[in-house]
């Protein structure tokens, strides 16, 4: 069950102001920088796990599984892709925020996650053209990915 559905339109507004914060600052830094601060990912998960623990009453089962899931799944590409091409290409902050979406969606909804990403970061690659070896920041995807979903369960609270 979708974690807005268990909550209040208020408590649903909020958060989603909350969030909408929090991933518009990772997405400055991360076009500009190149990186994901844990100052701002790390609070981005305890804030989802809490949230849904909150609004449930239970422990968030699904997504303490999707936070470790998402962590692990990035970081583990990520150690491999530096392992074949010895540069980084995904790093632990993409790591950690896509924890972050695990703690606030679900398990259920890293694949499309991942998928809605993937898909924004290269027709964005396709359409400037960006070559094999220029860097491109997928935070701002991820970002972009993991707040729409957040943002289109909406009618699941009223």
């Amino acid at each position: 069950m979708p974690l807005n559905a268990d909550m209040s339109p208020a408590l649903f507004l909020a958060s989603t102001a909350i969030l909408a914060v929090f991933l518009g600052l990772l997405v400055r830094i991360d076009l500009r920088e190149k990186r994901l601060p844990d100052r701002y990912t790390l609070p981005l998960i305890v804030l989802g796990l809490s949230l849904n623990a909150y609004a449930r009453g239970t422990l968030p089962v699904g997504e303490i599984w999707g936070a470790i899931v998402g962590y692990v799944t990035f970081w583990g590409l990520g150690s491999l892709f530096f392992r074949l091409r010895g540069q980084e290409g995904l790093g632990l902050g993409d790591a950690k925020l896509l924890a972050a979406a695990g703690a606030w969606l679900g398990i259920s909804a890293m694949p499309m996650v991942v998928l809605l990403a993937a898909l924004g970061a290269l027709g964005f690659a396709a359409i400037t053209q960006r070559g094999r070896t220029d860097q491109l920041a997928f935070g701002p995807w991820l970002a972009a990915a993991f707040f729409a979903l957040w943002v289109l369960r909406i009618d699941t609270v009223w």
